[in-house]
């Protein structure tokens, strides 16, 4: 598909979840924990989300953080939990409004359960990880994740308002990219200097590789929205040109190919479906927009290493090495 980039001092993704396995552990258990409620149906959609196979990346995130940065607290246990039960909320929310009927190769809780109950219990994570933030006691914590779930929603709507939208360009689309998926890792990646009180530069250093981490997770997914197959990636391929979503390989094919493409494409985003998809594929292949939108994402795993490069050396900080390169290498 592309190029592999090996980044020094990194570490394979089993190694990278062997170093944080019993913290985990532990994530794992207050996930369950504060999931329960009363609710009969809270419970059932909720035990069939945490159980649906997820990377639990951004959990691993905060995790590897706090180790990079030395602290020594039990806080981040609570932390990596609001993350992941905030990045669920966003995807509960995104099926309903994208009609998504597969995730991670089973069905999405909005084609279980209705609309209604989908969003409902999104509502549910939003609220339960601000209780949670509450239970840190620290107002800097609260702020970041505050500004950063305002973030997340304000890039819903920009991507909203990009969908049958042909004209929509890589800048506009990075953006929302940026402010809808990689603003959850940037906060995920900063949240360990916050939590061991190291110094500022530490803490921009962590949020700029988690959004340049965060935006070359976004851009691989974009390419294996053509370049996969559904049992690798757990969704239907074309997903997103179904739903007219003018992604990168899409916007760098229509720039880059001829008359005939370009109006292909145009109208594959305005009118949505897959009628055409194996020829916008091939369009996308002519034009070389896969390899366009990888060499992007390995530029954004470069420039996340480097904005770590002043924390010390640590297995910890191997691992966050690792993580870029998973980010722009993966497959699934």
């Amino acid at each position: 598909m592309h190029a592999p980039f090996k980044p020094t001092s990194s570490l394979a993704m089993e190694e990278i979840r062997s170093l944080v396995e019993g913290e985990m552990d532990a994530v794992d258990r207050l996930i369950h924990e504060q999931l329960k409620s009363h609710v009969a149906l809270i419970n059932q959609l909720s035990n069939y989300l945490v159980n649906s196979g997820g990377k639990r990346l951004r959990p691993t995130l905060v995790l590897l953080s706090a180790g990079a940065c030395g602290y020594r607290g039990q806080h981040h246990i609570n932390l990596a939990t609001i993350v992941e039960f905030i990045h669920t909320a966003t995807l509960l929310h995104d099926d309903v409004v994208d009609e998504s009927d597969l995730r991670r190769g089973r069905d999405t809780a909005n084609a279980l359960w209705g609309n209604a109950a989908s969003v409902l219990v999104g509502d549910f994570l939003y609220s339960r990880s601000f209780q949670m933030m509450v239970s840190v006691e620290n107002m800097r914590v609260m702020r970041i994740m505050a500004d950063t779930t305002n973030t997340i929603a304000e890039g819903e709507v920009m991507q909203l308002l990009n969908v049958r939208d042909p004209d929509t360009s890589e800048a506009r689309y990075i953006d929302v990219i940026q402010c809808k998926t990689a603003k959850l890792f940037e906060a995920a990646a900063r949240l360990g200097a916050v939590l061991a009180e190291q110094p500022e530069r530490w803490e921009q250093g962590l949020a700029r590789y988690g959004m340049h981490l965060g935006t070359a997770f976004q851009l691989i997914d974009d390419v294996l929205d053509f370049s996969a197959d559904a049992c690798e990636i757990g969704k239907n391929i074309g997903d997103d040109l179904a739903e007219g979503k003018p992604t990168l390989p899409l916007i760098h094919a229509m720039r880059e190919g001829s008359s005939a493409q370009r109006t292909l494409i145009r109208d594959a985003i305005e009118q949505g479906g897959l009628d055409r998809i194996d020829d916008v594929r091939a369009a996308i292949e002519s034009t070389g927009a896969i390899q366009y939108t990888s060499r992007l994402a390995r530029e954004e795993a470069r420039k996340a290493i480097l904005a770590i490069a002043l924390l010390p050396e640590t297995p910890f900080k191997s691992a966050l090495v690792g993580l870029a390169e998973f980010s722009a290498n993966r497959n699934h």
